[in-house]
């Protein structure tokens, strides 16, 4: 899986692939996937105060599961798209997201003992990459969407790994433009090489 992650492969379920475009708000747009080097990572402030916005969460990280509380948050989640509406967690997850295509975590963020935010990361021998994250829309004053984000770079340094993938952005601008802005982060070129996003 780390050289697969490597080489810009991502995967749904058990289908993986590599897309160079992709479609956003009716544009073609270029592809970048992105890794956080963990040996530089350090929050910024506004990542701090994300963390201190949600220091009353519950954190829960553990084998991923799908149960009926998932799947009730990921229908709310889904809302707030416009397009490329997924239909299931079974889009991003296999049927056995524990274990197959490898190893897969669970971060589950709660609020006065109801699911607000779940995120499922993949676990390789030196690197962790992100599948899919959701949230409850009403709870979006919290961010947290990036305050899992932060909580799985946490737990990736502490299994000792070098790299966090979150994911992929476009050049241009679009909705996945949060990834970009974390320390430490890198894009892939399609050539082979990683190198700093400032340099893109």
């Amino acid at each position: 899986m780390d050289e697969l992650w490597a080489e810009g492969w991502r995967h749904f379920g058990v289908l993986f692939f590599r897309d160079r475009k992709t479609s956003y708000g009716g544009r073609r747009c270029s592809v970048m996937p992105l890794r956080v080097e963990l040996e530089r990572f350090t929050p910024s402030r506004s990542q701090r105060r994300v963390l201190a916005r949600n220091s009353d969460a519950e954190i829960r990280i553990g084998e991923t599961f799908i149960d009926r509380e998932k799947r009730d948050l990921f229908e709310r989640h889904k809302r707030r798209f416009h397009e490329a509406v997924p239909d299931s967690l079974y889009d991003f997850l296999s049927h056995a997201p524990a274990s197959v295509p490898c190893r897969n975590v669970e971060i589950c963020v709660s609020l006065g003992g109801r699911l607000a935010a779940a995120s499922f990361l993949d676990v390789g021998e030196s690197a962790t990459s992100a599948v899919y994250a959701m949230f409850d829309p009403e709870e979006s004053k919290r961010s947290l969407g990036i305050f899992t984000m932060l909580v799985a770079i946490r737990y990736s340094l502490i299994l000792g790994c070098r790299h966090y993938y979150p994911g992929y952005a476009c050049r241009e601008p679009s909705i996945y433009d949060y990834k970009k802005n974390f320390a430490g982060v890198e894009y892939f070129d399609w050539r082979g090489v990683w190198g700093p996003l400032d340099a893109a």
